[in-house]
């Protein structure tokens, strides 16, 4: 049962609904910063891209701005990856969240916005993904579907 009420549009807002959904183009893309990781990590990021999957979730693969190897994404609003970001201070606590999602593991940041952070554990470079709060109800559908090609890209171990 929806707790939600469902009204009929009125013809002014029908008409704003359709005029906001035909404006819309590629460059309403989302954006992200882009990591500047040493070069042994940038290897290993770019060896990531090259193996990330075309659809993450049920979306499409639709890169954020400004276009690099080290940034990923996918759907809209898009489920956004990161590689070689700097080790976050949250994995010096020993009460922070953390998952094990099909042998990669994950430090879990909920953040005041209702999104969630998860950063790789234990790899040679330290890989983000941050899914929007709307994408938050799929759990961890997004990490599934990244898992195989960070553990084919990204070594275990420490990163430098």
């Amino acid at each position: 049962m929806s707790i939600f009420r469902h009204r009929p549009l009125g013809l002014p807002a029908l008409v704003l609904l359709i005029a906001t959904a035909g404006c819309s183009s590629a460059d309403d893309s989302a954006s992200a910063a882009v990591p500047s990781p040493g070069a042994g990590v940038s290897v290993l990021c770019r060896n990531l891209d090259k193996a990330l999957p075309a659809e993450v979730d049920g979306q499409d693969r639709r890169d954020p701005a400004p276009a690099s190897a080290l940034t990923a994404g996918w759907g809209d609003p898009a489920i956004i990856l990161r590689c070689g970001v700097p080790r976050p201070a949250e994995m010096n606590d020993e009460e922070a969240d953390g998952v094990e999602v099909d042998g990669v593991g994950w430090l879990l940041q909920k953040r005041q916005d209702g999104s969630f952070r998860f950063t790789t554990t234990l790899r040679k470079a330290y890989v983000e993904v941050s899914i929007p709060k709307e994408r938050t109800d799929d759990g961890m559908a997004p990490l599934v579907d990244v898992a195989p090609a960070i553990k084919k890209a990204i070594p275990g171990g420490i990163a430098d």
